[in-house]
């Protein structure tokens, strides 16, 4: 039997299925940094340390001495199955007969510094700088394709001493694809505890970064609240349609809302001059998204639109009249379909199709 065991990325992340397999095991096998962090827990086991770069002599000798009837623990750091040794072990292991083989999970990087940057992960892609055994035209177009399905993305092995080419290229593309204020957040594993730090594209430099950073790259909703990089999954928050906003939709559906300026209201401009009054009351209201500028007004619970402008952008506004005309059928349905509405907000702001929801 071999246990591919994923210890984490420290001694608090080990798992209590993961500490019952290295008790059980007879022969712990791993790069001697990892071995390390467990000596503890592996007194009087048979202990093979070896170095970076010899994976696949691991996994033989893990497949050898199991062969011999030994119970072997393969300790990879953070998630076996993320760039870990349950990859390389099952490559090998289709070689011989009657090989048993138990995977442990363990909290990989991308968990581990996500959580310690705030919540930046929705859909996500994992990818490694690392050319060592991948091309980097390939590497570039996994960050190129990644970054244009507006996925958050993150770095492993981001650069080093002798690879420097392909950190170059992902900040490359980063600048092209998504502009100067990307957000990226960075956690650096070489301090204890971990050093995090959220830059934009255009201040992330090649000192600021090791092999044992881990990078986030945000899509075009996330945003930094309080220090913490946070992407919106775009919840819905059930509220009272407000007396102001019935009114200014009964307008809207009897045709009386003009598209564009309304400079003879009273309160023009409430936020720019040139915006655009269609949605004067916000139909997502309250979205509870604040990539676009809104956010709680502490102890009130009330959601504060002042510094979201893009409902009254031309472009925003483009963009939402026509599909909005067609989901909204009578007022309560500001409340009735929030659901939908929110996802046609979600459509219009990433520039996809309003219409297919």
């Amino acid at each position: 039997m071999i246990n591919v065991i994923g210890i984490g990325q420290n001694r608090d992340n080990i798992t209590l299925g993961a500490l019952k397999a290295i008790e059980e095991s007879d022969v712990i096998i791993g790069y001697k940094k990892y071995i390390n962090q467990i000596e503890d827990l592996i007194e009087g086991k048979e202990i093979i340390k070896k170095g970076m770069g010899d994976e696949i002599s691991r996994a033989e000798i893990a497949i050898n001495k199991s062969k011999e009837g030994y119970t072997v623990a393969l300790i990879s750091s953070g998630d076996p199955g993320v760039f870990g040794m349950a990859n390389v072990l099952y490559q090998i292991e289709s070689k011989y007969d009657d090989v048993e083989i138990k995977v442990y999970p363990g909290v990989s990087s991308v968990n581990y510094s996500a959580d310690l940057l705030g919540a930046p992960l929705n859909d996500f892609a994992a990818i490694s700088l690392s050319n060592i055994l991948t091309p980097l035209s390939e590497i570039e177009k996994k960050i190129e394709y990644s970054l244009k399905a507006n996925l958050i993305i993150a770095i492993y092995n981001p650069i080093s001493k002798t690879r420097k080419e392909p950190f170059r290229r992902f900040v490359k593309k980063v600048l092209e694809i998504k502009g100067e204020e990307c957000l990226i957040g960075i956690v650096d594993s070489t301090y204890t505890p971990s050093k995090t730090s959220i830059v934009e594209i255009k201040d992330l430099t090649e000192d600021m970064v090791n092999m044992s950073c881990t990078l986030i790259v945000g899509n075009d909703l996330t945003y930094v609240q309080n220090g913490k990089l946070i992407t919106p999954r775009g919840y819905v928050i059930r509220s009272d349609i407000h007396p102001f906003s019935r009114e200014h939709y009964e307008l809207f559906l009897n045709g009386d809302i003009a598209h564009g300026e309304r400079r003879e209201c009273d309160f023009y401009p409430c936020h720019y001059d040139g915006q655009y009054c269609d949605f004067c009351y916000c139909p997502f209201y309250p979205c509870g998204d604040s990539s676009t500028g809104g956010s709680w007004i502490k102890g009130k619970g009330v959601w504060n639109c002042k510094e979201c402008t893009w409902i009254h952008t031309p472009e925003g506004v483009n963009a939402l009249r026509a599909p909005f005309t067609e989901i909204l059928e009578e007022v309560d349905d500001l409340k009735n379909k929030k659901k939908q509405l929110l996802k046609l907000r979600r459509a219009c702001l990433l520039n996809n199709n309003p219409y297919d929801l």
